[in-house]
């Protein structure tokens, strides 16, 4: 197995390499948020070889294919043993209809709810012990207090070992600090999203607590695999046709893409993994999620584990820059 470089995980004591694996395209189609149609095998062959790569830590959640996409994971790491398998981060806190499987998810937060979905995700993934479980989104039925304070009491129980916020902003952040340590947040983060740059991870930094941020490729806006004529070719049930960052945003995007091009370049690395090591750069950013279908996809992004980017680079791409706010 290959060994990448890796950071600490806040103060959880754990330590996961600067990339991990993403896994919502791996929920198939058929679902209000898929990426289309998608092979299992080719999935389970995917997140194989990204581990066999060095990369320690895998990202799902629980509406990713409502429920498939943790039910792969699980067949992924079927060979590892305990010791030898990656960490499973997973989420929950949204609620769909079976029976409709397009009807969007419901943001919910009860503790009932929550209990309920860490059961299901423990079973799904075939672990004892999820090793990071953040609430995805912010709940519109109870507080945030309420919530948070379901998992301060699964990780005090037992079932989770670490415990984090996904999608919430940093005065959100702050209310649960308050309670409880925020072991982790998971925000998106990218040369075309760099919100969280500005306050959110700044945050992090002063109070240990680790940031996985997802989409550091754009949803795929920053490889160089898209074109318009790309966008619209892509599947009706893809949920990027409908995405304004591939829409009224796209020229904008493909243009910051053509940037990194050029850094990429530089380095003699893919454009994807320029645009990963580009989140991978700013102090509070503990690793990036990056998404795979094919074995091919981990290759060519994880060069970004090791890669490290200069001021010069910064300054060619549009946004901000490390150390700045």
């Amino acid at each position: 197995m290959t060994t990448l470089p890796r950071a600490p995980l806040g103060r959880t004591g754990m330590q996961i390499s600067r990339v991990g694996f993403g896994s919502w395209a791996l929920g198939g189609g058929d679902w209000v948020s898929s990426w289309g149609p998608q092979d299992d095998e080719l999935s389970i062959a995917a997140i194989r070889h990204a581990v066999e790569s060095g990369v320690d830590w895998i990202d799902t959640a629980a509406v990713y294919g409502l429920g498939h996409a943790e039910q792969v994971v699980r067949r992924a790491l079927a060979p590892y043993s305990e010791a030898e398998r990656p960490l499973v981060f997973t989420k929950g806190g949204m609620v769909w209809d079976p029976q409709n499987r397009r009807a969007g998810s419901k943001r919910r937060g009860e503790d009932s709810v929550l209990r309920r979905q860490v059961d299901e995700s423990l079973a799904r993934l075939g672990v004892e012990r999820i090793d990071l479980y953040f609430v995805h989104w912010p709940s519109d039925d109870v507080p945030l207090e309420q919530y948070w304070q379901t998992l301060v009491d699964l990780r005090a129980e037992g079932k989770l070992r670490a415990i984090g916020l996904s999608n919430h902003d940093v005065e959100a952040v702050a209310r649960a600090e308050a309670i409880a340590h925020v072991d982790a947040v998971q925000p998106p983060f990218s040369a075309i999203q760099s919100e969280a740059a500005e306050s959110l991870l700044p945050w992090c930094s002063e109070h240990g607590t680790g940031a996985v941020v997802y989409s550091p490729m754009g949803s795929g806006l920053l490889t160089g695999a898209f074109s318009r004529e790309r966008v619209a070719s892509l599947p009706e049930d893809d949920w990027r046709r409908r995405s304004p960052a591939f829409t009224e945003r796209l020229e904008q995007n493909l243009a910051t893409g053509d940037a990194i091009a050029a850094v990429a370049a530089r380095h003699g690395v893919s454009q994807a993994a320029a645009a990963v090591a580009w989140t991978l750069g700013f102090p509070g950013v503990t690793g990036a999620i990056v998404g795979a279908r094919t074995p091919e996809h981990v290759d060519g992004w994880i060069a970004a584990a090791s890669l490290e980017l200069d001021p010069e680079d910064y300054a060619r791409i549009p946004g901000p820059t490390p150390g700045t706010r």
